[in-house]
């Protein structure tokens, strides 16, 4: 085994260097969500990490090669995952309250964050490729060996993080797990060269990251946080704004997904209410489509208001759907179906036939996937819609100014399909530069609809009907083109 010391600390630093990298998503992802924008700013400063360690690393190697030397970069890369580690939290407080630009945002996250450690991971290869070179005659084959094995490492990490670890051990668990194989990898290699300073350092480290281990799994936190195989939740107690009553509150990753009573099912978000407007566009309804579940607040309200009718519910994450059982007071009922799949492939692919859609399926940064925004979306649930059925989709913009591009583009969108499209704002109609949650209903029918209803809750969700001037340069977001976060953004 001793033969291959250096290649198994390749091989595993190789494999942590990718953990890392993807564990370093959902570090970000309770502050800044998943966006693109997070993803550019990681892969990005990583790799820009890893040249400046790739170059430092060789520079080092060539003055004095030793197992000593290779053994204290793996120490550092460990020691700065354990910082990270314990600081993510003030760091990323700090950044969402200082800066309000979402690129500058995680730019500095990913810098302050990963870069120390990803510049020494990236000083392991060169040098134990160094420690490894005997002649010149056989160094191509060694070096192509040693990032052979890098890479082998690599791979096995990423499967290893994305199948196993995030699933089941939580975020923070994972970065003290990948610590402390680098802190066993450091020792394997210059256990008999450390110096007493380096015992020091490694043992303080060490207790510091165990008390906050240990805090993380004693203190009597409110909230309930644990990773899935798509998102980092939040599950916690607040007050309710409107009246001051507690209540149960889902976050998926930057999104305030579902929010629940803890005595009944009666709805907390605005937003949800407008979904009523069913009964006045489409009554009689019996069949409705939901996309997007998280807590699943909307399906059980529904299935106790509507006794006569079903629905069925896309929700891409079954994590979550296991947490609104566990959590939320979900229960299987005959009348609710669940189909964990994205929402546009069930669009695609479907049989099915609703009298009403609804969506509610948010990605990151408030934005709703792409695919489910498009021409080409918007054409499947015309066809998938019975005679005179409607579209109901959640939006998060406001009706003037520059968060309000999102949402002319897809009310164009939309009016390219269906001969009627309306817009209400679900807050307050009368102030256009406020970012709000918006309704935007789309009519199969042909034939005008009243705008009164005798049910005084219905009545006065139709009079929040706004009638904006839509700009010129609205438009039409298609599976090619469709920048749904840059519009986000600029809202931001």
């Amino acid at each position: 085994m001793k033969k291959y010391l250096l290649e198994v600390a390749v091989f595993l630093c190789g494999a942590v260097l990718m953990i890392f990298e993807i564990v370093g998503s959902r570090v970000v992802a309770p502050y800044f969500g998943t966006s693109i924008y997070v993803w550019t700013s990681l892969i990005g400063v990583i790799l820009a990490s890893l040249s400046a360690g790739y170059w430092l690393g060789g520079r080092i190697a060539d003055k004095n090669p030793s197992f000593k030397g290779l053994s204290r970069i793996i120490l550092a890369s460990a020691i700065f995952i354990i910082l990270a580690t314990i600081l993510k939290g003030y760091v990323l407080d700090y950044l969402s309250q200082v800066f309000s630009d979402m690129i500058m945002r995680t730019l500095l996250a990913a810098i302050i964050l990963f870069a120390p450690a990803s510049i020494f991971l990236g000083m392991v290869s060169p040098y134990a490729i160094r420690l490894k070179l005997k002649t010149i005659s056989s160094s191509g084959k060694t070096v192509g060996n040693l990032y052979a094995i890098s890479t082998v490492g690599s791979i096995l990490g990423t499967f290893l993080v994305g199948f196993v670890l995030i699933p089941f051990a939580g975020t923070t668990n994972i970065l003290y797990i990948i610590a402390g194989t680098l802190v066993a990898v450091a020792f394997s290699l210059g256990f008999k060269f450390f110096s007493k300073g380096d015992f020091i350092l490694t043992i303080l480290v060490l207790a510091v990251s165990g008390y906050d281990i240990y805090l993380l799994h004693t203190s009597e936190k409110q909230i309930i946080e644990v990773d899935t195989r798509y998102n980092h939740v939040q599950i916690f107690e607040r007050n309710y704004w409107i009246n001051g009553a507690p209540i149960k509150v889902m976050k998926v990753n930057d999104e305030y997904s579902s929010a629940m009573f803890p005595d009944n099912d009666s709805l907390v978000y605005e937003y949800t209410w407008f979904y009523q407007l069913a009964e006045h566009f489409k009554p009689g309804f019996y069949k409705t489509l939901l996309i997007g579940g998280a807590a699943y607040s909307y399906p059980k309200y529904y299935l106790s208001k509507y006794p006569e009718a079903s629905i069925d519910v896309v929700e891409i994450d079954p994590g979550l759907t296991d947490l609104a059982r566990k959590h939320f007071r979900l229960v299987d009922n005959p009348r609710l179906r669940i189909f964990h799949e994205d929402g546009r492939t069930f669009l695609n692919n479907s049989p099915e036939r609703y009298d009403v859609i609804l969506g509610d399926a948010f990605k990151s940064l408030m934005s709703i996937p792409f695919q489910l925004t498009t021409l080409e979306a918007a054409r499947r649930k015309y066809d998938m819609l019975e005679q005179d059925g409607i579209v109901i989709v959640n939006i998060i913009a406001s009706m003037e100014g520059p968060a309000s591009e999102f949402l002319y583009s897809e009310y164009v969108t939309y009016r390219e399909v269906f001969p009627q499209v309306y817009i209400f704002a679900c807050h307050d109609p009368e102030d256009p530069g406020m970012v709000q949650s918006i309704s935007l209903i789309a009519l199969k029918s042909t034939s005008v609809p009243s705008f009164y209803n005798a049910d005084p809750l219905l009545n006065n969700f139709l009079s929040h009907k706004v009638n904006p001037e839509i700009s010129p340069e609205a438009m039409i977001l298609t599976d090619d083109y469709a920048p749904v976060e840059y519009f986000t953004r600029k809202a931001l």
